[in-house]
């Protein structure tokens, strides 16, 4: 009789747990975004609690498990997204949308910074009704902003078929931290995102220098050639010299520090700086002597010694022996090399180590 008992209760106390531990589980949702390059697009929303998995791949395109090199073939009609799976309990999709907007260029219809193609504009992949409202309002408040000076172009589009890319795509920022980095800085998108958020930005990401990875590289000489200005060509990179007194930076007097002009690697600090008389900006010290490398130079039909950036490899100008005290050197460089950053701009533009060098000037 008890054994009858319990085998017909048991089906009911089984349902009963189910039900109870059904209304304990969160619901999961999925967010899906496209930024470009997905290796950027990472490591900002796996940073948010309640978040599960962001997963790296191609959406809204018409082939069938494309790979990498479908898409980016531009062939394909697919972009690179991530996949964001969420708790809503924790984390809302107005945060996610907030974040996903602080990420990309929001006015490029072609792509995103260094990435071009229309594998890597930007779009916002709705998966309901009230993802596509919430959506829509945070780009009438974008457009409403002021923040920028060209319409935002990001297209706001209905979730289509999910590809996951392909496993060594998947958290590259974590796998392969040093060439992730080189990446991303060389990219230009942290410092267009600092330019349009400065201390708002909420990147969320590492700072290279916070894991003491360098991440000053030369670009290719193609991008040189579309980023310098012709003068900034020549002396960086043919061992130009750039006309006296008629400079940016040779009567420069504000409080910061000089950084070269191709990779921003820091070089030389305005408390080091002096007039010389020659017409160029002189320091007696590097700010950082490992970002600067010296050569015997014999053109001119003379010998001199050359400086030039330790990863840039950038042409900077000359040292001499006839400096002031402390070190009796005179560290005779070209404008058009350098790169200033005045002291209230050091931590915005991710220089903020070298803030505490003037707090008692």
């Amino acid at each position: 009789m008890f054994e009858k008992l319990l085998m017909g209760t048991l089906p009911v106390l089984l349902l009963m747990v189910t039900q109870a531990n059904a209304g304990t589980m969160p619901s999961l949702e999925k967010a899906t975004f496209a930024g470009g390059c997905f290796w950027c697009m990472t490591p900002p929303f796996e940073k948010l609690d309640g978040v599960k998995e962001v997963v790296s791949g191609y959406t809204g395109g018409h082939t069938v498990n494309p790979t990498y090199e479908d898409v980016t073939s531009e062939t394909t009609g697919h972009m690179e997204t991530v996949e964001i799976t969420y708790d809503p309990s924790k984390v809302s999709y107005k945060k996610l949308l907030d974040v996903f907007w602080r990420q990309i260029d929001p006015t490029d219809s072609d792509g995103q910074f260094v990435d071009r193609g229309p594998s890597y504009k930007s779009a916002i992949f709705y998966h309901n009704e009230e993802q596509k409202w919430l959506a829509e309002e945070s780009k009438k408040d974008l457009e409403r902003s002021g923040r920028f000076d060209k319409p935002i172009v990001t297209e706001i589009r209905s979730a289509s078929p999910f590809y996951r890319a392909e496993e060594y795509h998947q958290d590259y920022w974590k796998k392969n931290p040093i060439r992730y980095k080189f990446y991303r800085y060389n990219s230009g998108r942290d410092q267009y995102l600092t330019k349009v958020w400065g201390k708002d930005n909420m990147m969320h990401t590492e700072k290279a220098e916070d894991n003491n990875i360098s991440v000053y590289m030369k670009p290719s000489n193609e991008e040189l050639k579309k980023r310098l200005t012709p003068m900034q060509y020549n002396v960086t990179q043919q061992e130009g010299t750039e006309p006296p007194f008629g400079n940016e930076y040779w009567d420069n007097h504000k409080p910061g520090i000089y950084v070269d002009i191709v990779s921003g690697e820091p070089l030389f600090s305005s408390l080091d700086k002096y007039d010389s008389g020659t017409g160029w900006p002189s320091f007696t010290k590097p700010l950082e002597p490992g970002n600067i490398v010296t050569k015997e130079d014999r053109s001119l039909f003379s010998v001199r010694t050359e400086v030039r950036s330790k990863h840039a490899d950038s042409h900077l100008g000359h040292v001499f022996n006839d400096g002031p005290d402390p070190t009796g050197l005179r560290y005779c460089m070209n404008s058009a090399a350098l790169r200033f950053i005045p002291q209230e701009d050091l931590v915005k533009d991710g220089y903020g180590k070298y803030a505490k060098l003037f707090e008692k000037h």
